[in-house]
């Protein structure tokens, strides 16, 4: 997804602007700097954090220490802006965000986002923003340029609260969609026709309106490419853990997820099923394709 949004980024800012980026994958960085033109290609996430006011990435621990070679930003227009896109622990995030401002290097924000690889590309992806009210309106201006909405959540970790909230209910949903599936066409009903109707119906959900998992059913899905590329069962597997991880801090037990982490983990260990989106849960209870 990351390349996506880079480029999304690229192409909405200043064209005299420097885009710094880095990435484990060198070729990557490599493609965006040939097809986009003015990217400069970082050594590492301390030399993007030392030459941008803003920032859009996902690890900060090497940055927040200490530099004395780090260029004075208090030169700048405005405080420096770290605006972290993944999907960790809100405990960690909460500890980074502490750890940029007692450091001085900037104020730090968490931001995850909804959309996958699809909403990356179309730029259309959401964005889950915990951040104090006064930071609201520069993150907004950040992310809008790679995304269709940007909510904000609430104070900093409210934007991973909430991402986990919503991928436990995807989670979940994704495994009932793929068993009413199955039920379906083991019942003779043409699938396309099922998904349809649940399209329209009650059932309504992200995973069998945009996400089928029975291939030919939703055009470009995964489960017409043998389930790949998508949101792999071990990205699941861990937004989930973090979910659950999140919900035992706040004395919750949520009743379907020990049987949904079960369910994903002997998914990704059956060799038909291992390293493909989530969605091949259909493939691993025995759907018809």
């Amino acid at each position: 997804m990351g390349y996506p949004m880079a480029r999304n980024l690229r192409s909405k800012i200043n064209q005299s602007d420097t885009m710094y980026i880095h990435d484990v994958n060198p070729a990557v960085c490599e493609r965006l700097q040939q097809e986009a033109g003015n990217v400069n290609i970082a050594n590492s996430v301390r030399d993007v954090a030392n030459n941008a006011p803003y920032h859009v990435q996902s690890v900060f621990r090497e940055m927040l220490k200490p530099d004395e070679k780090a260029p004075d930003h208090k030169s700048t227009k405005h405080e420096r802006l770290f605006i972290d896109c993944s999907t960790i622990d809100p405990k960690t995030s909460a500890g980074i965000a502490k750890a940029t401002t007692t450091t001085h290097q900037g104020k730090f924000v968490d931001a995850p986002m909804s959309g996958g690889a699809v909403g990356a590309a179309a730029g259309t992806l959401t964005f889950m923003v915990g951040a104090n009210p006064e930071m609201f309106p520069r993150v907004q201006e950040v992310l809008s340029l790679m995304g269709k909405r940007v909510l904000h959540l609430g104070p900093p970790t409210s934007g991973l609260k909430a991402k986990l909230a919503n991928n436990y209910l995807l989670a979940v949903n994704n495994i009932a969609t793929c068993e009413a599936m199955h039920m379906g066409t083991s019942w003779g009903l043409d699938p396309k026709a099922l998904a349809d109707m649940i399209n329209t119906a009650t059932g309504r959900c992200w995973p069998s309106e945009v996400n089928n998992p029975v291939p030919g059913v939703v055009e470009n899905a995964p489960a017409g490419r043998d389930y790949q590329p998508g949101f792999g069962t071990t990205l699941m597997l861990k937004d989930l853990d973090l979910a659950l991880q999140a919900a035992a801090e706040a004395n919750i037990i949520p009743q379907l997820g020990a049987h949904a982490k079960d369910l994903y983990k002997a998914t990704q260990g059956d060799e038909k099923c291992k390293d493909r989106d989530f969605s091949v849960v259909y493939r691993y209870i025995g759907g018809k394709e």
